[in-house]
């Protein structure tokens, strides 16, 4: 479960706060709360290690100069908030326009993050509603919400309650919209085009 501190916080408050911190225990800030995160299972992280080193491989393949950090704060600028997703892919070049990044690893502008994702775990409404609601907001063009263990509930993945990855980009009309892939569906990826995989090997965490 998340737990939250009993005061509410302002951004630098939050970035404060996270100094005095244990590196193992992460942290998120929701419109002034903070929630101490639950800690992730090894299934959990087999799939983020996984996505990793095939987006870094797509990057590399294709001379993108993007990076992936090891953490990096993800803050909306209309609100008291600043998540750590679990993959954020970063744009290198857009960095120099990032007030915040060379003393906080702070990013908030959407050139910046070409893509997030988000592995779900226990706390699930919070990557399908909240988190979405503000990279909706932020112009964050790509963001996956992979779902391994179907914690969403039957309106968000269907009947079926099948493991699902939902990939939310924008339309021709600029509407933030959602594409769902099960099993052998391949993965379409606005970002990477040509990427080869489907939901089955992401979940697996293995590639053919």
């Amino acid at each position: 479960m998340t737990q939250a501190l009993q005061k509410l916080f302002t951004f630098d408050e939050f970035v404060d706060f996270l100094q005095e911190q244990p590196e193992n225990i992460c942290y998120e800030l929701y419109d002034g709360d903070i929630i101490q995160m639950p800690l992730p299972t090894g299934e959990h992280e087999e799939i983020v290690g996984f996505l990793i080193k095939i987006l870094l491989g797509e990057c590399l393949r294709l001379n993108l100069n993007y990076f992936v950090p090891n953490k990096t704060l993800v803050k909306p600028l209309t609100k008291k908030s600043g998540y750590f997703p679990d993959i954020v892919l970063l744009n290198r070049s857009n960095l120099r326009n990032e007030p915040l990044w060379k003393k906080e690893s702070v990013v908030t502008q959407p050139e910046s993050i070409p893509l997030v994702i988000e592995v779900v775990s226990t706390n699930w409404r919070d990557d399908y509603l909240k988190k979405l609601a503000d990279y909706d907001e932020m112009g964050i063009r790509e963001y996956w919400i992979v779902d391994y263990g179907a914690f969403a509930n039957k309106s968000l993945i269907g009947e079926s309650k099948q493991p699902t990855i939902t990939i939310y980009s924008f339309n021709d009309e600029g509407e933030y919209r959602g594409k769902q892939f099960r099993g052998n569906d391949r993965i379409e990826s606005p970002t990477f085009t040509e990427l080869n995989l489907t939901a089955e090997q992401i979940f697996a965490a293995q590639m053919n």
